[in-house]
């Protein structure tokens, strides 16, 4: 199912340790499932949340998803994509997949789907073009929708090498931003598409004082206020992907493949955040949509630096040249665990699941 429903991941996910492939697989497909319900615009606030409450349910306790499967098929309209479509028929297969994973995996792909279904509905239900109140908003959503992601890969890869488990609280302190960092870059880049849809995840704090409303925006004729918005996102942007950075440089050399997994989405995020950068005016994403070749050249740069990590740095450096760069503030968020220790028992296998078709 997974490269009908995500070119990247196919792409990214067999770079990883065969170890790893299964459950990450099984974490994207779970999720991209609780996004396939949170966007599907037949259903009402209040079902899309009774659903993901649902979908929650079945990912940590078990039982038997058909009920579910058949009634979310009979109610996806002709706006969600025949794959995702097809990913919710099979929801047991996918569920089967996650019983088979073990105690470490299973607690965090629970703990992050039972995040994002708690999490997404709070800005579903306020979603409009006026866009997101104040920057902290904007965080908050970015944890919701990709942060706890990144939370949850940094417990399955610290599951599968004690080597990498001994970098955990620093891979932990970064890995919201490093996820914070790749979902901004699609906010900027789909944010006309997104506004068509109705939503806009541009926060006012920054727009209103610039003398642009949000809700009267269009994309031409093109507003130099708007732009100088965007740079400052731009910048912010990109100090959350030079967090990534440190994060992968945080994986031993001897997970060349985890490595590869971060740095080739990285290093396709600066690109985005540089195409942004010089086409201001830009009016839909699919101008700004990096080319085969710069990704094939990405991945090539990527795999023969992979060993150094001054090599690395340089090559970081060199794409992001030119980039705005903001100074973030504390990357602590209020939903996750505020120290290391509690991050641990947090993550800790929880047992009353072992055994369960959670």
């Amino acid at each position: 199912m997974l490269p009908h429903v995500s070119r990247t991941f196919a792409l990214t996910i067999p770079q990883l340790p065969v170890a790893l492939r299964a459950s990450v697989t099984n974490a994207y497909l779970l999720c991209r499932i609780a996004d396939t319900i949170e966007d599907e615009p037949a259903l009402s606030p209040a079902e899309t949340l009774e659903q993901l409450q649902l979908f929650k349910e079945l990912v940590a306790a078990g039982g038997d998803p058909q009920p579910l499967a058949r009634a979310l098929t009979a109610r996806l309209s002709d706006r969600t994509l025949p794959a995702e479509r097809d990913l919710v028929a099979n929801m047991d297969r996918v569920l089967r997949v996650t019983a088979s994973l073990g105690d470490a995996q299973r607690a965090a792909i629970q703990r992050c789907v039972a995040l994002m279904c708690d999490g997404m509905p709070r800005f579903q239900s306020s979603a409009s073009l006026r866009g997101l109140p104040r920057l902290v908003d904007l965080d908050d959503y970015c944890y919701y929708v990709a942060g706890v992601v990144g939370e949850m890969l940094t417990e399955l890869f610290c599951a599968h090498d004690p080597a990498v488990a001994r970098n955990a609280p620093q891979l932990r302190a970064l890995s919201t931003s490093f996820a914070q960092g790749l979902q901004m870059t699609n906010i900027l880049k789909d944010v006309w598409e997104d506004r068509s849809r109705g939503a806009c995840w541009l926060p006012r704090e920054l727009f209103s004082p610039r003398g642009v409303e949000l809700a009267t925006l269009r994309p031409e004729p093109f507003d130099p206020r708007f732009a100088d918005g965007m740079r400052q996102l731009l910048g912010i942007a990109n100090a959350h992907l030079r967090n990534a950075l440190d994060y992968t440089l945080f994986i031993p050399r001897s997970e060349p493949g985890i490595r590869r997994f971060c740095l080739w989405a990285v290093g396709l995020a600066v690109l985005t955040l540089q195409k942004i950068h010089r086409h201001p005016a830009f009016t839909s994403g699919a101008q700004v949509k990096i080319s085969r070749s710069a990704v094939r050249t990405t991945r090539n740069l990527v795999n023969v630096c992979i060993g150094s990590d001054l090599a690395l740095r340089a090559l970081f450096g060199w794409a992001a040249r030119g980039l705005p760069l903001e100074t973030l503030g504390d990357l602590k968020r209020p939903h996750a665990p505020a120290t290391a220790a509690e991050s641990a028992d947090s993550f800790a296998p929880r047992r009353s699941f072992g055994g369960s078709a959670s």
